[in-house]
């Protein structure tokens, strides 16, 4: 496993950079200097972002050192001049809102309610991060913007659609980054990138100016090196606009990172539910999860194989991919320039929307009790988050949109219904394939577990990653430096 020796090359933390810059050790224009710099060298291999904001971040970062020097830094501002990415499904004042789509997007006149939060917090805003086109897949690929790479190899995709946000944390451009959830797409590009990803209660995070995102399905969260960091930043951006149609009460996330929980009971489930598709538990992932399971019960708590009930819970969500897919295509400014499977999904959405629509989203109420009787007996649900290794770089270029479907589930059959449900799932690092895992070159391949909790149970499911990373120190690995400054496919 080739894996980097020399810690000073990458910034510290979330939690850490906000610390040094309240007590004066660094700058804001410092850490941002830093961040823009590290974007420039690797934008060649990573390609992480689709547009980066230099000026004004260099803008922002100098409002931040003044704010700073005022003794401003605080609990009301916990982010005070920290550098952070969005991904680019989020409006930014000044900025377009393409969501991996080609055309001339306008720019946006005011901040959606996560981002304007997070300024409130006073974060400094480097950049718009890369999205497949309408965050449809798990790959972060497009011809408008290129391919999105896997810092652990770049041979490799960071998987999607947040895949430009999980690349710019796994490779130490930025500490942490925001990204959306509407299949797993947080916490399918944080197990493949050896990441801690939050995908938080429905509402948790407002989506406005959407008051809510594709038909309730998508939300989002935050992607980061560290529970801790992961946490911080959902807590800075949690919170509701007057808009939102959905508005959880509120839970204290933070505290939750520095307390271990209570003994639990863990159901351990590597079944996945019906898709009337090929698909296929990998054992270099089940031995992965195994081994987290058995970390878990060494640690004092209670773990049993059991599975949730999905029953027919599929019908429920592809009406809802589908129409919100054909919602958001309506802006793209030129629709000759969609991808053909995203036409495909346009005409499905269109055949399932009204009535079976309506149906789908009635639908919810009763799934939530099927699945939710597991935590009659359990307290969390231990789940693969993935059934493969991150695919090749290329993997879905040319295929059908029935093919990509069918290769999409195959390998990431398992993150969807917690969305259809809308109850927070925390993605952490379970280790790596050894390499190689498909002939390829370079280092192994991040694998991931999923924490699954009922309504509201964010901050159950910090409070057990964070005791499973101080057990697992996987904070501790970065990737070999080296790759991120390579040619994919060379040495």
């Amino acid at each position: 496993m080739a894996e980097s020796t020399e810690p000073v090359v990458r910034a510290p933390g979330l939690a850490e950079q906000a610390r040094a810059l309240a007590a004066g050790e660094t700058t804001s224009r410092a850490l941002t200097r830093r961040a823009l710099d590290r974007i420039a060298a690797t934008q060649p291999v990573v390609n992480a972002f689709r547009l980066v904001r230099e000026e004004a971040a260099l803008a922002e970062a100098d409002a931040a050192d003044a704010a700073l020097a005022r003794g401003l830094a605080g609990s009301e501002r916990p982010l005070l001049g920290v550098p952070l990415a969005v991904k680019d499904d989020t409006d930014v004042a000044g900025e377009p809102t393409a969501f991996g789509c080609g055309g001339a997007f306008p720019p946006k006149a005011c901040d959606g309610e996560s981002v304007r939060r997070l300024r409130a917090a006073g974060a400094v805003i480097v950049g718009k991060t890369n999205s497949p086109e309408l965050g449809q897949w798990p790959f972060t690929e497009g011809p408008v913007f290129g391919d999105t790479r896997n810092p652990w190899n770049p041979d490799h995709t960071p998987g999607g659609s947040s895949g430009g946000s999980a690349a710019a944390v796994a490779a130490g451009l930025v500490a942490a980054a925001l990204g959306s959830d509407g299949a797993g797409s947080v916490r399918i590009p944080a197990a493949w990138t050896h990441l801690v990803g939050i995908k938080p209660q429905r509402g948790r995070i407002s989506t406005w100016p959407e008051a809510e995102a594709f038909n309730g399905i998508t939300v989002n969260g935050p992607l980061a090196r560290t529970v801790r960091d992961a946490a911080l930043l959902l807590a800075a951006a949690s919170g509701n606009a007057p808009g939102d149609l959905h508005r959880p009460a509120p839970v204290d996330v933070l505290p939750a990172a520095d307390r271990p929980p209570e003994r639990l009971r863990i159901a351990l489930s590597t079944g996945m539910p019906f898709t009337a598709t090929p698909k296929a538990l990998d054992p270099l992932v089940e031995s992965a999860v195994r081994a987290l399971a058995e970390r878990l019960a060494l640690l004092g708590h209670r773990v049993e194989e059991a599975e949730p009930r999905y029953g027919p819970i599929g019908l429920t969500f592809v009406p809802r991919a589908t129409a919100g897919v054909r919602t958001w295509s309506e802006r793209a400014p030129e629709r000759r320039l969609l991808d053909p499977r995203t036409l495909g999904a346009v005409r499905t959405g269109r055949l399932l929307g009204g009535p079976i629509l309506r149906a789908a989203r009635a639908a919810e109420t009763p799934l939530r009790r099927r699945v939710g009787r597991i935590f009659h007996r359990y307290d969390v649900v231990l789940a693969p988050t993935t059934a493969t290794p991150p695919p090749r770089v290329g993997a879905f270029t040319g295929l059908s949109g029935w093919r990509t479907d069918r290769t999409m589930i195959a390998h990431c059959p398992y993150a969807w219904p917690w969305n259809v449900l809308g109850w927070p799932a925390v993605n952490v690092p379970a280790g790596f394939a050894p390499a190689p895992v498909d002939g390829g070159r370079g280092p192994g391949l991040p694998l991931g577990a999923q924490l699954l909790g009922p309504e509201a149970s964010e901050p159950l499911l910090v409070s057990l990653a964070a005791e499973l990373e101080a057990d697992r120190r996987w904070h501790e690995r970065w990737p070999d430096e080296a790759l991120l400054h390579r040619s994919a496919g060379h040495p």
